[in-house]
Formats: C-alpha cells, sequence, structure tokens
C-alpha cells in the first residue's frame, strides 16, 4: 500500500492522502470542506478512485476487476463501508483521547477478520523467501481484506500516542517525525495557517503593549 508523506503530492484523483496511514487517509475521505462535511465517496465510481489513488488496489488485473463493479452489490459494499468508516472514526478518537476501543468494535473487527481473511504467499527474490499479501477479488465484499487488515493493524499499534487529530481540522494523521511533535494535518493545509494566525497575535500583543 501507498503511504503517503508530506512532502508527497497530498491531493491524488480529487483525495487527501496526509495520513501515513491508508486506513486513517480512509477517514478522511470525510473532512469539512467549505465550511461543512463533505462526502468525498458517494458512489461507487469514487470508491474505485479512492481504492487505486490509496494503493489498497494495485495491480492492473485487480484495477479493471473494481473498475467493472457497476452493480447493487458493489453499492451495498460501499454502504457498509461507509458506516464502518464512522464507527472506526469513533475508536480512532477513543485513541487519541488516551482510551481504547470500545469491546463491541473489537469483536465487529474481529468478526469481519474471520469473514474476509488476509491471504497470503511465499516467494524467492534474490535469493530469500518473502511473504506477501495476496489479493484476488471476486466480489466487492472482497474489498474488506486490504481494509480490514489495514484497520487492525492500526487498532494493534503499539506507538498509539502517534495517532493524532489535526489541531486545526479533522483530518487525523500518524505522525512518522523523528520528534513525534507533529500538530497539523499539512503545512499547506493548515499549519501555515496557524503559524500566520500565532505571528498576527503575538504582533497585535506587541502593539497594544507599548
Amino acid at each position: 500500500m501507498r503511504v503517503a508523506s508530506q512532502g508527497a503530492n497530498e491531493w491524488i484523483d480529487g483525495f487527501l492522502f496526509v495520513a501515513n496511514r491508508p486506513i486513517l487517509d480512509l477517514l478522511n475521505t470525510r473532512p469539512v470542506l467549505a465550511d461543512k462535511p463533505t462526502e468525498l465517496l458517494p458512489d461507487v465510481r469514487a470508491l474505485e478512485r479512492w481504492l487505486i489513488a490509496s494503493g489498497m488496489v494495485t495491480s492492473p488485473k485487480t484495477k479493471a476487476i473494481v473498475r467493472g463493479w457497476r452493480n447493487s452489490a458493489a453499492a451495498a459494499f460501499l454502504e457498509q463501508l461507509v458506516a464502518f468508516r464512522e464507527r472506526l472514526r469513533e475508536a480512532v478518537v477513543r485513541i487519541e483521547s488516551g482510551s481504547s476501543p470500545t469491546d463491541a468494535f473489537l469483536t465487529e473487527v474481529n468478526s469481519l477478520l474471520l469473514q474476509h481473511p488476509r491471504h497470503t504467499s511465499l516467494h524467492k527474490r534474490d535469493g530469500k523467501v518473502i511473504r506477501e499479501a495476496v489479493f484476488r477479488p471476486r466480489e466487492p465484499a472482497d474489498l474488506w481484506a486490504p481494509i480490514l487488515d489495514a484497520g487492525a493493524d492500526l487498532l494493534a499499534e503499539t506507538e498509539s500516542s502517534r495517532i493524532r487529530k489535526c489541531e486545526s481540522c479533522v483530518i487525523h494523521f500518524f505522525d512518522t517525525s523523528k520528534k513525534g511533535s507533529r500538530r497539523w494535518c499539512s503545512m499547506n493545509i493548515c499549519g501555515n495557517k496557524l503559524k500566520v494566525a500565532a505571528y498576527q497575535r503575538r504582533k497585535r500583543a506587541s502593539g497594544t503593549s507599548k
């Protein structure tokens, strides 16, 4: 899966990628734009674009399969995924506050993991044996496998203190900086805006103190 960084192009095919974790980028498909929450996954075509842009779907064959889904099963999966996204958001907010996901949510994730396991296989490469994920979807519900696998990795993350929400907006991210001091979703989006506001406040305060 593609892991976005702050130095990379932050918007890809209409989606924001600043989270450093694809599953958090999924949460960020409902950002606040023009002062109101905006759903970036309104239909199956948008979901297909996000799956490809996020790196959840990579091979040409799999991309062709996903792009060919224009049926009620795909629409039903999207509806279920969006609902799951919001329950995952609640779990992430709990983690960010220093708590842990509810037992009910973990039970739900475990049930889905059993229904849609992530398969792997072994290969030789450069004289070494490597393990790779195998993803061969036959129907929309098979898309749960990589999404749930990424979700489970996030929920079991040992450095949960690095899972954060931007101090200025609703975007979530995983802080990969050396100092662990990242505060904003992006310097371009919120960082510079807050720095300018802080500078103006200091300037006003300095002026009034004279």
